[in-house]
């Protein structure tokens, strides 16, 4: 079973930091694309971050260029999003979604992910 599963939210103060983790089972995490997207209370799902199955291939919203960092661990399984500096505006939902194949990860749309996590929520509040 294809299964994607994200770890690490939590409440965290404006200007701190958090890490997540989206573990994979039943697929072989290099040869997949894996994106990061969040949704806030309202709002439509938005992609954050992702990274092709050729390391080196990654792409940051502009919202979140400079203070998060995407990479991954094949002998792992896991993707991480490295979160810093992070601000109230970055609360939300945050999901992982994977797609088999090469392509390069920015130009992958959000609906075509077809392996979606569970979410883990992130709340940035003092």
């Amino acid at each position: 079973q294809l299964r994607l599963v994200e770890s690490g939210g939590g409440l965290v103060q404006p200007g701190g930091s958090l890490r997540l983790s989206c573990a994979v089972s039943g697929f072989t995490l290099d040869e997949y694309a894996i994106g990061w997207f969040r949704q806030a209370p309202g709002k439509e799902r938005e992609g954050v971050s992702c990274i092709s199955s050729s390391v080196s291939d990654t792409y940051y919203a502009d919202s979140v260029a400079g203070r998060f960092t995407i990479s991954r661990d094949n002998a792992k399984n896991t993707v991480y999003l490295q979160m810093s500096s992070l601000k109230p505006e970055d609360t939300a939902v945050y999901y992982c979604a994977a797609l088999y194949g090469s392509r390069w990860c920015r130009y992958i749309w959000r609906d075509e992910y077809d392996i979606w996590g569970q979410g883990t929520q992130v709340t940035v509040s003092s």
